[in-house]
């Protein structure tokens, strides 16, 4: 039996080709491509390529050539059915059974693609081509759009005495049309009505690009009516678990890194008209879990831009407490903020695609940065709103999945609270919280931090521990002596220190030959300070704060080192090379 063609192609639409043959060998890119040692035969120096946007691999030195199905087939020694299995697994697809459910899911599918490919396009032809839809190209055009984006993303207009119901009563069963969620029945006069009359309609596409929902924008404004609505869940569509224009801008994700997650359907076609196609918007629900995971498979860092106002900001807070839930160590989430009264759509026309991507880079705020400060404008001056505080991070925190990105999540938050009551542990000095701030201020408050390197924020905390414990040290100076600084600032800090150690003579910190400027800013931007500080006679915590933090610089040694052979290998292609880079990575996982 054959797997149905649209099933196959879901599985081939959601998974990279680089993605599959990862799991198998190491990988570098190289331009659009990427380049390994065959897993077909033992070679020396790399021939095997892979074209994700071709959705294919190509072996030069044994001939092997084809799709994903094939490498799994070839490499994992499975048959087709196995492969597909497997493949649907990782895509995170249901298995295909071939049933009579099945079967008759397929068939009904195929229905309900028909169907509202016939209900868009005679809606889209009648947009463009019908005088009596005036009032809905003025629309457009007042949004500034153009005839170009109507046709991209097939915009249409349902006019208020239209109704598409009868014609399509010949050729699909009245239950079909209930079931699309298309129309629905009025009690009062007993017939179907059009669920979008009198609006813009938008289609949403499924991740292979086939209509499954309609998004519609009411053209007259009127009370107790909503200006957006979309399709009622079918089971063929699902909120939660698509995103409008991800077809399209899924196939920028070899180009780009980033993608932007707005709020609505004219913020991506605004975007999109001022060439930002990277964009996709959530479908009138809160963000989802399983919105994310899409969104990973596709890009490294989810940009989530919504409306400037207050309804904008509780719904960026939403979508912070369910995305941060799905973090990963090789992905990122950020907020970006506009200014009061923009949204996506007005800030782009009115500044440009340039000025859009410069404001995005200087004002992106990182997910957990953004959940501290919110929750800290909550707090009052009193233990009791402070305990609340530590209580709720600390529910967010352990709500991430992945371990290591919950260990460094929860670190930053109780660092931060620990910088709210400094001297907790010293009865002669009062308990003091400065003033909450607003969000913009708080931002412009750790700019300062955010333009360090995390690599340097290491560095200041490895070298607090050593300034504010030199006794420690005399005698176990092999801890730190062996430590690599990468920054040349610090680096300074670190050889005199080591300088005055050998010297075998007992020191403070003003006998050191170095600018008090440079000591200063450790003590000022080191994150582990307040830690240390209510440790000052735990001596094991001290030494195991230590131990965490070097190797968290070695591990970055291990990274920089890496990246440099990668390079190198890219290059000169030099087994040597390629093997020093799988010892190094070794390394990296056993660290």
């Amino acid at each position: 039996m054959k797997y149905p063609k649209e099933y196959l192609d879901e599985i081939k639409t959601r998974l990279k080709v680089s993605t599959v043959v990862s799991k198998s060998i190491s990988i570098k890119k190289r331009g659009k491509e990427f380049v390994g040692l065959s897993p077909f035969k033992n070679e020396k120096t790399p021939s095997f390529t892979i074209n994700d946007e071709k959705g294919f691999y190509h072996c030069f030195s044994t001939g092997e050539h084809g799709n994903i199905f094939d490498f799994v087939m070839k490499t994992q020694n499975l048959k087709f059915g196995e492969a597909v299995k497997t493949l649907a697994l990782l895509a995170g697809m249901r298995p295909y059974t071939f049933s009579k459910e099945d079967e008759l899911r397929e068939k009904n599918w195929k229905e309900y693609i028909s169907l509202y490919n016939k209900y868009i396009n005679f809606y889209h032809d009648a947009l463009i081509k019908n005088s009596s839809s005036k009032i809905a190209k003025d629309y457009l055009k007042n949004r500034n759009l153009t005839i170009n984006e109507v046709k991209k993303f097939k915009i249409g207009y349902v006019e208020r005495t239209s109704n598409i119901y009868d014609e399509l009563k010949k050729e699909f069963h009245e239950n079909k049309l209930k079931e699309s969620g298309l129309f629905y029945f009025n009690e009062r006069k007993k017939i179907y009505v059009d669920r979008f009359k009198d609006r813009i309609i938008f289609p949403i596409n499924n991740i292979s690009g086939q209509p499954i929902a309609l998004g519609g924008r009411i053209i007259s404004e009127k009370d107790n009516v909503a200006k957006y609505i979309n399709s009622p869940e079918t089971t063929f569509f699902k909120k939660g678990s698509n995103l409008y224009n991800l077809d399209i801008a899924r196939k920028l994700s070899n180009k780009v890194d980033n993608i932007y997650l707005v709020e609505g359907y004219m913020d991506v076609v605004g975007l999109s008209k001022n060439g930002i196609d990277n964009a996709v918007a959530n479908l009138g629900t809160s963000l989802t879990e399983k919105q994310i995971v899409i969104l990973n498979q596709f890009f490294d860092h989810v940009i989530i831009c919504f409306d400037g106002d207050t309804s904008g900001y509780k719904a960026a807070l939403r979508a912070a407490e369910n995305s941060i839930k799905e973090l990963k160590p090789e992905k990122k989430i950020s907020f970006l903020f506009l200014p009061d009264g923009n949204d996506p759509d007005s800030f782009a026309n009115k500044h440009g695609r340039e000025y859009f991507i410069n404001f995005s880079e200087k004002n992106l705020i990182s997910i957990h940065e953004f959940i501290f400060y919110h929750y800290k404008k909550q707090t009052d001056d009193n233990p009791s709103s402070l305990a609340i505080f530590e209580k709720n991070l600390r529910s967010i925190a352990n709500s991430i999945r992945d371990e290591f990105i919950k260990k460094y999540i929860l670190e930053f938050f109780l660092e931060k609270i620990s910088q709210l009551t400094p001297n907790i542990n010293k009865l002669e000095k009062k308990f003091y919280t400065k003033p909450t701030k607003s969000l913009k201020s708080t931002q412009k408050q750790f700019n300062e931090t955010r333009n360090l390197s995390q690599i340097e924020l290491k560095e200041f905390s490895f070298l607090y521990i050593i300034i504010e414990n030199l006794n420690l040290f005399y005698e176990k100076l092999d801890l730190i002596k062996n430590v690599k600084i990468f920054t040349k600032e610090n680096q300074l800090i670190f050889e005199e220190i080591l300088s005055k150690f050998k010297s075998n003579d007992q020191f403070t910190v003003e006998d050191l030959n170095i600018d008090s400027q440079l000591i200063e800013r450790v003590k000022k931007y080191a994150s582990i300070k307040y830690i240390i500080n209510n440790n000052k006679k735990n001596e094991e915590k001290i030494y195991e704060l230590l131990n965490e933090i070097i190797r968290d610089l070695k591990n970055h040694e291990l990274e920089f080192r890496i990246e440099e052979l990668e390079s190198k290998f890219s290059e000169d292609l030099s087994e040597a090379t390629f093997n020093e880079i799988r010892e190094l990575k070794k390394m990296q996982k056993i660290n």
